[in-house]
């Protein structure tokens, strides 16, 4: 079904909904409907078959949660391309505190929200081209939102959701329609100010800046002080022997 919004408040103008009941994953929907988008359009499912998160890892969606994927054509570079994660964090905290208090919200680099110290939303990107630019751009959002998953192991930061946290209680499609204006409202911000007004909205509400932590690049264990992103969004630590710019890793607080 594909309608102009979720008829749940207000939806930015531009933008596409497609619900579906069932799919394998949003992720995967989006790329099967890549070649026929016209514009940015958002899929939710109510339930997902083989969901998946960051480097291929699980993600457990039980239903009254939100799954979603974006999927649009940016006029960018594989690099620029990447920097929606931050574009797609700073929504996401802007919709949860609608919902739950601010103050309870964190971001953590490079693609979480921390809410009370677990993990609300998650956010994964896939992108595709073979020139200097991307055909097009997918981002995939879990956002736990009345049930806490069960059975993830090892995690380093424990799973919650925003009932579990004491939020108001909201539908996948009611919170679909104030993540996509808020979304929204991040790519005008992009388009007229440039990546460094969204890099600093983004560091405002950033997990442990200031304080060390550890960035496991699967080389090595890099422990510094959680100083800054960089304009190309990678991590930067100050360590014993310097500044340290990291583009991808998995992060533990001390």
């Amino acid at each position: 079904m594909l309608t102009k919004g979720t008829g749940h408040g207000p939806w930015p103008e531009g933008y596409a909904c497609v619900v579906l009941d069932t799919v394998d994953s949003t992720m995967t929907e989006a790329a099967r409907r890549a070649p026929d988008i016209t514009r940015p359009t958002w899929i939710m499912a109510k339930h997902q078959t083989a969901a998946r998160g960051r480097r291929g890892r699980a993600w457990i969606v039980p239903e009254g949660n939100l799954n979603a994927t974006l999927i649009f054509r940016p006029e960018a570079t594989p690099a620029e391309a990447a920097k929606r994660s931050f574009l797609a964090a700073n929504a996401l905290y802007q919709a949860l505190s609608i919902y739950v208090s601010a103050d309870k919200l964190a971001l953590k680099w490079p693609n979480d929200v921390l809410l009370s110290g677990g993990k609300v939303a998650g956010i994964l990107l896939e992108s595709s081209g073979s020139g200097p630019f991307v055909n097009w751009l997918s981002i995939g959002i879990g956002v736990n939102l009345k049930h806490t998953p069960e059975g993830v192991e090892g995690a380093a930061f424990a799973p919650t959701s925003l009932a579990a946290a004491g939020g108001d209680v909201v539908s996948p499609k009611d919170f679909l329609a104030t993540l996509a204006d808020a979304y929204a409202t991040q790519e005008a911000k992009l388009m007229r100010l440039g990546f460094d007004r969204i890099r600093d909205e983004w560091l405002s509400k950033a997990a442990r800046l200031g304080e060390v932590i550890t960035a496991r690049t699967g080389r090595e264990d890099v422990t510094g002080i959680f100083d800054s992103i960089d304009r190309d969004g990678n991590l930067v630590l100050i360590t014993g022997t310097g500044p340290r710019a990291i583009p991808a890793a998995d992060i533990f607080f001390s």
